[in-house]
């Protein structure tokens, strides 16, 4: 069968791939377990990237701010969830408002789309509650590689209250430790993912890591 993408090791200096296409789940999974993922621009034909460097989380050299710890032992009521609510968690991230941007790359095809991944399996979200409401959390992808071992792909956070997002982080970083994973996709690095230890690796040494 002919592969969908062309090999990421062949994208433009900015990371672009491919042009087009649909977000449908064979397609997500296939770019995925290449190390390719959709970054949607309104206007525009859909983007596909592999970034160069590529960001990533290795959980042995996690960390956890002092501050942050703090904080958890001030808020000890809020409680957290796994796939809860995975459409309004992703709902809420396309609604965010980020300093410096003026609009989401949360399309409302790219929501239906990774709504439909997690009913299949292929997703995960983590949700934080201040009793009965939702204050924080972050979703992703969950992608069997090549060699057969799954990994996660950050996409994307929110918050309603100050640090939900930055808590939600830390319980997923725990979560996928009890199931084995030992290292997470970051994709790009953000100043709250640099502060908990992400890094950026060369896209050649990500692609291996996954077995491309």
């Amino acid at each position: 069968m002919k592969d969908l993408f062309p090999n990421p090791r062949n994208s433009s200096p900015e990371g672009l791939v491919a042009v087009g296409g649909k977000l449908e789940v064979s397609v997500l999974k296939e770019a995925y377990q290449n190390g390719i993922f959709p970054w949607p621009q309104e206007g525009l034909p859909l983007l596909w990237f592999s970034p160069d460097p590529r960001g990533i989380l290795e959980f042995k050299d996690l960390h956890v701010p002092r501050s942050l710890r703090k904080f958890q032992r001030q808020h000890e009521g809020w409680n957290f969830t796994v796939n809860r609510a995975f459409a309004r968690v992703i709902q809420s991230c396309r609604l965010q408002k980020r300093p410096g941007q003026d609009g989401t790359w949360i399309l409302p095809e790219m929501e239906a789309a990774y709504v439909d991944h997690f009913n299949q399996g292929h997703a995960l979200s983590l949700e934080c509650w201040e009793q009965d409401e939702l204050i924080g959390g972050i979703y992703g992808v969950l992608t069997s590689s090549k060699k057969g071992e799954v990994f996660f792909s950050g996409e994307s956070m929110f918050h309603l209250r100050d640090n939900a997002s930055k808590m939600c982080l830390w319980k997923l970083i725990e979560h996928l430790q009890t199931q084995g994973h030992t290292w997470m996709d970051l994709q790009m690095i953000t100043d709250v993912t640099r502060s908990f230890g992400g890094k950026y690796i060369p896209r050649e040494e990500f692609l291996q890591r996954i077995g491309v």
